[in-house]
Formats: C-alpha cells, structure tokens, sequence
C-alpha cells in the first residue's frame, strides 16, 4: 500500500491532522496500534483553546462542540478560604471552551469513517524505516498478516510511549525533562459540577481541582502522593478528600454520587528536540508533555498539527519546503511558551513533599499579588487563553 503522509497514531492529533490533509487532497493514512473503542476511552483534558476550536470547525467537526461544549469567560483561584476570579474575556477578549478531548475524538472518527478514509486499528509491531533517506515506509502487522505501507512523509502523533520518537537514534534528540514528586487523583461523576467556571485550590491538604464535561457530569482532581494507588481510594474517601480542599460555598454545592472513571496520573514536563528528523515528524505528546495543571496538552498536539498540516499542503500544492524546514523551530518556541506556564502554574498550586513553610508563605504572597494586580492577571489569562499561532513571529 502507498499513501502521501503515514500518520502513526489514531488519538486526536493524528486525527485532526489526517483530517486538515484530506481538505487539502493530501492521501494519508493512519495506523494505530489499539482498537477505537480503547482510543475513545481514554479520559483526557476537556479545556480548548481558539487555536484548537478553529483547527475542528476548519475541518468541519465542531458542530456539535459549539452544541455541547461550555463557554467559560474565566476561572477561580481558592487559596485562604477564598476564591477569586480571573476574568479572561475582558482581559484578553477570549474565552476557552470545555468539551471533553473524548467527545473531540469521537467527533474526528466519526468524520473520518464517514468520508471511508483509512485508518487501521490495531495495527501491531510498528516499525519506521529509511525516515532519514528517499523512501520512508512503515511496516506493521494487521490480522497476523505483515504489511508494508510506502510513504513520502511520516508523522509521529502517537504519544509519549509511541514507537516514533523511540526510532530516532539516541544521538539525534536531545531531551529535557522534569518530574514533579506527586499526582493527580482524578474522578469523573454523574454529579452537577461544583461550580460553573473550573476552581483551581492552593490548600494546606495540598491542590484541588474542580472541573466538568457537561452541566450534569463532572470532572474533580486532588494532588496525591506518587506511590498511592487507585484501589486505596473509595469514593467515600475521595469526596471526603474533596471537601477538605473547597470553600464553603463550593463545599455546600458539592453533589457526590458514584465514581464512572478513577485514575492517578503523573506529573511531567518533557520536550524532544528537535521535532523532525528527515522525512519523519513528532507531534503533541510524542514530542512533548506538560503537566496538565495549564491544561495545554491537547491544544500544544493542536498547534502542531497544524504547523505541520501547513508545512505539508505548502510542499505538495506550492512546491516550496519552507514550512517543513521551519517546522522544527516553529513549534519548539511555542512548545517552550507553554512548557514555562505549565510548570508556573504547577509550582504556584501544589504542595511539594520537602516544602519548607516559607515557600509557602511566597506561594500565598505570589497568589495575592496576582489576584490584585490587573497585569498580572492579564498575564495570566493571556496564556491560559493560548497565545496566537504567530506570537512574536
């Protein structure tokens, strides 16, 4: 088989970029190595940014996102007892939306079979061949049977633990990584969300998180210690965990019901560089992680994509290489951009285990200054909001 762009991975990224490819008669195939019932399953982030919003209603699957999905003009910071609201929309003149990175998935499938496009699930033993010379290809094992799909370009969207960025050798990337000493116990509920704007807590319990996927179904993290595991938290202890990290209001609006998902996830920032290796490309999390406490995972995959979509329609209906050149550069300035807020925000909210009281002293002071001065506050939202696709470009 024979196709312009392999795209290995089937989440999101790979999805949308398969997608902005097609728009522009580009042949592409994806390959993923779980089934579509696991990709969907996955419980992932559910704040957008314009960047992301645009990229879905450019390929014509945000319908039913702008149905759904919620409009938030700001969010809350509780520290002290008391919450304060950073109001994004007049600082800044732009919203987020909150649609779960599920319901994104989902959309971009449906799409994607509707229009008979190729996209092979389960595709087992992949492996990328020739990405730094004339005749990229990819060979992979389907039904038992072992295939060999030939390409003029592949695209690495398929996560951290993906096979692309393990094919680089070790002397070409460079890598560079934090890992913060706790998780996020995360639950999702049938319940009413506590509040209708996300409440991000800096508690003496440590961080809280109070978000939602739709007005009856709601999305509630706390900070836990790395070595705990799921099966030590009862829905009973959670919610009685919850409420130690809310205000008195949120704490009376609290509806507790059964947990529907219950996960613990690890904190990191990571970043590959560069991100292009010949014919081969990274993408969102195959080439970076942040820890999700920005809630910049899924649009910095967004931005990619569509960097690299561009850089890729520009070689076939241009002629030019341009963008596949700069491809690299462009991502990484943005990608550092997000890296620094993510781990400012991680650091401003949790309590880390060797914390002496005075930093926590500054955490409280650093709260106070930002919720009472208007640039710092702009600041903030700027990049919570997600900076524009040609900032200080």
């Amino acid at each position: 088989m024979r196709t312009q762009v392999a795209i290995i991975g089937g989440g999101p990224s790979g999805l949308l970029l398969g997608a902005l490819l097609h728009k522009a008669g580009i042949d592409n195939v994806i390959l993923e190595r779980q089934t579509g019932d696991y990709v969907l399953g996955r419980i992932r982030a559910g704040v957008l940014e314009q960047v992301a919003v645009a990229a879905l209603d450019e390929v014509g699957v945000g319908a039913r996102m702008h149905k759904e999905g919620l409009v938030h003009g700001g969010f809350e910071l509780l520290f002290g007892g008391k919450r304060h609201r950073i109001d994004m929309h007049s600082l800044t003149g732009h919203i987020v939306m909150v649609y779960g990175q599920t319901e994104v998935t989902r959309d971009l499938m449906n799409d994607r079979a509707a229009k008979g496009l190729t996209t092979v699930y389960e595709a087992k033993e992949v492996s990328l061949h020739d990405f730094d010379g004339t005749t990229p290809h990819v060979i992979y094992v389907h039904n038992g049977q072992t295939h060999r799909l030939d390409c003029d370009f592949i695209a690495g969207c398929d996560g951290f633990h993906g096979v692309s960025r393990a094919s680089v050798p070790k002397q070409a990337i460079r890598e560079y990584e934090k890992v913060y000493p706790f998780g996020w116990l995360g639950m999702l509920s049938d319940t009413p969300p506590v509040s209708h704007e996300l409440i991000y807590a800096n508690t003496d319990h440590g961080f809280a998180l109070c978000s939602m996927r739709s007005p009856t179904r709601s999305r509630y993290y706390v900070q836990v210690p790395l070595t705990d595991k799921v099966e030590q938290w009862s829905d009973e202890r959670f919610w009685d965990q919850l409420r130690l990290h809310l205000d008195d209001e949120a704490r009376a609006n609290l509806v507790t019901g059964p947990s529907i998902e219950k996960s613990i996830a690890p904190l990191r920032s990571f970043v590959a560089e560069p991100l292009r290796f010949g014919r081969l490309f990274l993408a969102g999390d195959a080439g970076h992680i942040v820890p999700p406490t920005g809630a910049k995972g899924l649009n910095l995959a967004a931005t990619d994509v569509k960097y690299l979509g561009s850089a890729l329609i520009e070689h076939y209906q241009h002629k030019s290489d341009q963008g596949i050149d700069h491809y690299s550069e462009r991502c990484l300035r943005r990608i550092w951009r997000a890296e620094r807020f993510s781990w400012w925000f991680t650091m401003l909210m949790h309590r880390f285990p060797d914390e002496s009281g005075f930093n926590h002293k500054v955490q409280l002071a650093e709260l106070d200054y930002l919720v009472h001065s208007e640039s710092a506050m702009r600041s903030v939202a700027e990049n919570y909001v997600g900076l524009p696709l040609n900032f200080g470009e």
